[in-house]
């Protein structure tokens, strides 16, 4: 029985255990780091104990620390979620030499099934297939080379102490090996201190599944039925879905007994994740076990009924799993999205800072796990992640079509996220037809940026709703303040906003059934529903706009876009970053590792240097031909957004000061 639980995480997967213990009257501690000490998981919690300064090897990863918290505060179990110390053998075992329980696996499971070249060989040895690869143990660069000659391109570079998509890297040909296994190598000694990597043949159209497997200390073990989670960037999961499209009952079983003959030969115990590379023609093959508890738990739990974090504190505890597993059933579809704080339009740049708008909507089907709220920080030193957003329903397209509503009526502001990418990609014609595959984002190239042909109806749904605010103010109207209203009339309504640099003085007139909007030489016909908030032009282009009024700013929410408006426009001062405006740092973040000297003339493209920021390495290119004057950061160097990291002098700019 456990009474106490730290948990040894953070954000959204630490409000979600808390949940569960609070159903089952559990009292919980929290820990954290500087960078987390408001946030909600912190005031969530019964008992809440400060680990250490925000960088994780100094709080979240200090095993000696959350270990001394466990003690001093009462716990007599830890639960360590995903990330952080989840996969991390040393850790279970420090936690069973303190008397504590690990609510996961033993340390020879996570030991075994973390060492990526160990898992394959031992899956082979029990008869779950292995796609051809080399898995040698710590072979030199020379031998590597070799050996991905022989296996043949493409292939991949998987990092053996691996995980999350970091330290991966697929590679189509020779002459681009070395430099792919540099790069594997280097964010794996980042990730895991660990710059072992392994060799897989590549396939290029195959479906990303894995199983759900659960164990107890009484030798059951069952499976949850499979989910795809095809769609990703990077290696890294965007959208997941349970049941996964198209999956026979008989392919289902095979999946479910490969995956439970996988558990039972570690002598597994608790919750894990057998992945699987599902081929077009229906062969299956290993890729790796994740001992610990998915982000992607939930549309699991929708589709069975069950609670999984309640199943690891029961199995924890010593109980029996709570079904078996002719009682488990599929009922229904989920569908979950990762809503990240990055921009899409910057090649997906982690972003951080203060949520000054995040507000969920009530939708039937919907669940949103988050651990952050309207005025929290959303720091740069973890995972990006805000939110995960998941909707269940009777079938795929109703589970489909209630997401893309929940995403439509997400409004967050203060970072740039990715709402608008996820619709893109919910409503692209092969995500309806679940084409799916590993290479999705690849094949289909959703858009990333803003829809600019969107612009006109957008500035026009911000006019149209400040004339609606001003219509309803009182005497204790914020908008009272604000000089600019002071002449507003009903029949012409005339508001001046700033977009980024660029001014805009957008006038309306009419009534709401034959309003026209103009700034500059544009003009737009609209119809305009105050209720719902539809706006419609009369060629027929429509989009709900929703928005959030904080200080002198109005944040207009279009289709997943955010508007950032300024209410108090005035000239910005600045003017061309010139030639080396490629080579500001586009994120706050740490330098890592430089690919060229000083005084070295580089080709366009050619990398120049690479920064890490949010656990993702992110490599500055060459916009033109050129010499780098100087690189006034080294390796290991923390720099803040817009910081200049190359001094860099293009081809065209040295011959125009000439």
């Amino acid at each position: 029985m456990i009474n106490r639980l730290l948990i040894a995480n953070r954000g959204e997967i630490a409000c979600r255990i808390q949940r569960t213990c609070r159903e089952l009257g559990i009292e919980t501690v929290a820990v954290y780091s500087d960078a987390d000490a408001t946030l909600p998981h912190v005031r969530g919690a019964d008992r809440a104990v400060r680990l250490g300064p925000a960088p994780a090897r100094e709080s979240y990863l200090d095993i000696d620390k959350v270990i001394r918290a466990a003690q001093e505060n009462g716990a007599d179990a830890i639960h360590p979620g995903y990330g952080f110390l989840s996969e991390n053998a040393a850790f279970a075992e420090a936690c069973a030499r303190a008397g504590l329980i690990f609510v996961g696996p033993g340390a020879d499971a996570i030991r075994l099934m973390g060492d990526k070249a160990a898992a394959r060989q031992l899956m082979a040895e029990h008869g779950v297939p292995v796609l051809p690869g080399f898995d040698e143990a710590e072979p030199g660069d020379d031998a590597l080379a070799k050996a991905a000659t022989e296996i043949g391109f493409p292939l991949l570079i998987k990092a053996v102490a691996g995980g999350g998509g970091k330290g991966m890297r697929i590679v189509n040909d020779a002459e681009s090996f070395l430099e792919a296994l540099a790069a594997a190598r280097r964010e794996a000694r980042n990730a895991f201190n660990d710059d072992r990597v392994l060799l897989e043949r590549y396939l290029e159209s195959a479906r990303h599944v894995e199983v759900q497997v659960f164990a107890d200390q009484h030798g059951n073990t069952v499976h949850l039925f499979e989910r795809d989670c095809s769609v990703q960037r990077r290696h890294q999961k965007i959208i997941e879905e349970a049941p996964a499209p198209g999956v026979s009952e008989a392919l289902r079983q095979q999946l479910g007994e490969a995956a439970v003959r996988a558990a039972r030969a570690i002598n597994y115990q608790g919750a894990g994740t057998v992945e699987f590379l599902l081929a077009p023609d229906g062969q299956f093959y290993f890729m790796e076990m994740n001992t610990r508890l998915q982000v992607e738990h939930p549309i699991t739990e929708l589709i069975t009924g069950e609670d999984l974090v309640a199943w690891q504190l029961t199995v924890a505890a010593g109980g029996q799993l709570p079904r078996e597993q002719h009682e488990l059933t599929i009922n229904g579809h989920a569908i979950e999205v990762r809503l990240y704080a990055e921009d899409p339009a910057r090649q997906f740049m982690p972003s951080s800072g203060t949520l000054a708008v995040c507000d969920w909507p009530e939708l039937p089907g919907l669940r949103v796990d988050t651990g952050f709220g309207r005025g929290d920080q959303v720091s740069d030193h973890y995972d990006p992640m805000i939110a995960k957003v998941i909707c269940y329903g009777s079938n795929r397209e109703q589970a489909r079509r209630r997401l893309r509503q929940a995403l439509v009526h997400t409004h967050i502001a203060g970072i740039r996220h990715n709402i608008a990418f996820l619709l893109n990609v919910l409503a692209h014609p092969a995500f309806v037809e679940a084409d799916l595959s590993t290479r999705f984002l690849e094949q289909h190239n959703p858009d990333t940026g803003p829809d600019d042909g969107t612009l006109p109806l957008r500035l026009a749904g911000a006019a149209l709703l400040l004339r609606e605010r001003q219509r309803a103010k009182t005497g204790n109207d914020p908008w009272d303040t604000l000089n600019s209203w002071q002449a507003w009339l009903p029949a012409r309504y005339t508001v001046t906003l700033q977009q980024d640099e660029v001014m805009h003085a957008i006038q309306l007139e009419g009534p709401d059934n034959a309003l026209q909007a103009r700034w500059n030489d544009t003009t737009v016909a609209l119809h305009w529903h105050a209720a719902s908030g539809e706006l419609r032009s009369t060629e027929g282009a429509s989009m709900q706009i929703h928005g959030a009024i904080e200080g002198d700013v109005l944040y207009l929410f279009c289709d997943g876009h955010v508007d950032t408006l300024s209410l108090r426009p005035a000239p910005l001062a600045g003017g061309a970053m010139g030639a080396a405006a490629a080579f500001a740092a586009p994120m706050n973040g740490t330098v890592v590792a430089h690919h060229v000297e000083a005084g070295a003339r580089v080709d366009a493209g050619s990398p120049v240097i690479t920064m890490e920021a949010m656990k993702m390495e992110h490599t500055l290119r060459a916009s033109a031909p050129g010499v780098v004057h100087a690189l006034p950061f080294g390796p290991g160097v923390t720099v803040s957004e817009g910081t200049l990291l190359v001094e860099f002098v293009a081809d065209d700019a040295e011959t125009t000061e000439g």
